[in-house]
């Protein structure tokens, strides 16, 4: 596992010694990102489900502002802080929350972010409630990304959110919601 563009292009990351975490491929990191484009420069970012941190640390290379991440597993959590300090850490001071997303996104209300990414488990039923989970973390231009199993269809809308697009690649998908 490596970060794909940006500052820290190239630069590996370590990967999870148990089993249980879900890696997200570099392919579809590079496809999240080309994605989003330009959004991502001087964004304040939110990586729910973090995991190994690869998607809020590629965002950073890529010039996020911020990254916030979540994860309620410990030695993942231990693991953000591990591939942090390995790529020389962030001028921005990321903040890893030790949380499930529905706890931590009620620590963080009030907080708004230009884009929000998730990873929930490739369960039924569990973009739905990630997308419950952030909602009142987006804004009018927050744009919000759900990888998901492209065998499980996401919701079309959730509560204020409307999906606006879905990129499938292999078993997994990523849907983009916005306001």
């Amino acid at each position: 596992m490596r970060i794909v563009a940006g500052t820290w292009r190239g630069r590996s990351l370590k990967s999870p010694s148990w089993d249980g975490l879900r890696l997200t491929p570099d392919r579809l990191r590079e496809t999240l990102f080309n994605i989003l484009g330009p959004s991502i420069q001087d964004a304040r970012v939110l990586d729910g489900y973090a995991g190994t941190g690869a998607i809020g640390l590629e965002a950073l290379s890529r010039g996020a502002a911020h990254v916030t991440f979540i994860e309620k597993d410990p030695r993942a959590a231990k693991l953000i802080e591990t591939n942090l300090a390995a790529l020389g850490g962030s001028p921005s001071k990321p903040v890893i929350i030790r949380a499930g997303l529905p706890e931590a996104a009620g620590r963080l209300a009030g907080a708004v972010f230009d884009v929000i990414i998730l990873d929930p488990p490739y369960a039924h039923g569990a973009v739905p409630d990630a997308l419950a989970a952030v909602e009142s973390l987006a804004a009018e231009n927050t744009r919000i990304v759900v990888e998901h199993a492209a065998r499980h269809a996401p919701p079309d809308a959730h509560g204020r959110l409307r999906r606006t697009r879905t990129v499938t690649a292999g078993d997994s998908a990523l849907s983009f919601y916005g306001r």
